[in-house]
């Protein structure tokens, strides 16, 4: 039903947020939606459905197709949006990685790539890198940047939204508060959407991941740094000033290791990426009996190779992660309690290794949430894999294009 808020808006303005909820559902649903639908799911008559569809027909946004389902009568006709009507890019700029995607207007990718990077390396590199990924990407797919209706870009750190910059970051050395969107916008020129990467991994995995359709979800990104994306109530929680989800500055250990952004005893420096590489070097300089000692340089060992190593058995990579699996729960617990979400979704490299990961994070939930809010949660990996927040800024891009062609 539409709200007492809505309902009291004047009339132009209903038609406007009725023309733009069509937009999102045609959008959003498997498969295609038929008009009746529509008109059922948004508690709209048909008369008022009509000329929206009407109208969204004319600019080309959507478009309509028989249902290939069988029924004893006519099959309906469905409407979704019409893939070929333009083009995007989902850019997710991670703390060592840069991923780039070429979406169409159905969320199509049509080109992609991923390559080492490093955030703080500051503005002005990171910028040229990814604006040379892009046009690789763009050229490749024979496009160029004037075809681009929105991009979308993720960043690892803390979002001021208005401003279209980031707040201290302590991931991002030498980015607090440039102009990250506005730069980009003048130099790619197309609008850019900016959005912190945990936010974009809930986004996208609740549009095509684990979480579709879920109503309140909470996203876990386990890299280099620890983040959370929560979309609570059918919206992006972002706070106050757009900084939510912090939870890799949660306090796990008053008295634990010194964070990066100058507490002790952070989430994230205890189960982050660069503590479950240091918990494996200290194996190492005790003697302990792992294939990890044999990787060269010991100082370099990341992530995915604890990982790999845990998932072929070794018993100390295993050891490694169940720790920081356990510290992981103790903060998801927090947050099951604070927000009772349906699903929690843990993404990131280091989760792929599934329930060596995942079981201790269960038990930690399990044992420390209240009863009623752990009954009611479900812990399951990304379904995404490395392309959640890359394609939650291809939501993002999406929602930026379609939305001003539809005004």
């Amino acid at each position: 039903m539409l709200s007492t808020y809505i309902r009291s808006l004047p009339t132009q303005n209903v038609k406007y947020i009725n023309k733009h909820a069509v937009l999102d559902l045609i959008r959003f649903t498997p498969g295609g939606i038929s008009r009746v639908e529509l008109a059922q799911r948004l508690a709209l008559t048909r008369a008022a459905v009509t000329p929206i569809v009407n109208d969204l027909m004319d600019t080309g946004l959507i478009q309509e197709a028989e249902s290939r389902v069988a029924s004893s009568g006519r099959p309906p006709i469905l409407l979704s949006i019409n893939a070929g009507r333009g083009t995007v890019a989902g850019i997710d700029m991670g703390a060592t990685h840069l991923t780039v995607l070429i979406a169409n207007f159905s969320a199509q990718v049509l080109a992609e790539k991923e390559i080492p990077f490093d955030i703080a390396d500051g503005p002005k590199t990171c910028i040229d890198q990814a604006d040379r990924l892009l046009l690789e990407l763009l050229n490749g797919a024979k496009l160029d940047l004037h075809d681009l209706a929105a991009i979308g870009l993720g960043v690892p750190g803390p979002i001021v939204t208005k401003a279209g910059m980031v707040l201290a970051p302590p991931l991002m050395p030498g980015w607090d508060r440039f102009p990250i969107r506005d730069t980009l916008e003048k130099r790619w020129g197309c609008p850019v959407s900016l959005n912190n990467d945990a936010e974009l991994g809930v986004l996208g995995e609740w549009a095509y991941g684990a979480g579709r359709g879920a109503q309140n979800l909470a996203y876990i990104k386990v890299g280099t740094g620890i983040g959370a994306g929560l979309f609570m109530d059918g919206q992006i929680y972002r706070g106050a000033t757009g900084s939510a989800g912090e939870i890799g500055h949660m306090t796990i250990d008053e008295n634990g290791p010194l964070c990066i952004c100058g507490n002790r005893g952070c989430l994230e420096a205890m189960a982050g990426g660069k503590a479950i590489a240091a918990k494996a070097r200290e194996a190492i300089a005790n003697n302990k009996r792992t294939e990890l000692a044999g990787l060269s340089p010991v100082e370099g060992i990341t992530v995915m190779e604890i990982a790999r190593a845990a998932a072929r058995g070794d018993l100390v990579a295993q050891e490694i992660l169940a720790e920081a699996g356990d510290q992981l729960g103790v903060a998801i617990a927090s947050l099951v309690n604070l927000f009772n979400p349906d699903i929690v979704v843990v993404g990131g490299g280091v989760a792929q290794t599934g329930d060596l990961f995942l079981e201790p994070i269960r038990k930690a939930v399990q044992k420390r949430s209240l009863p009623a809010a752990a009954y009611a949660v479900r812990i399951t990996t990304s379904l995404l894999g490395k392309r959640s927040s890359s394609m939650g800024a291809v939501v993002q891009a999406l929602s930026a294009a379609l939305h001003r062609i539809a005004a």
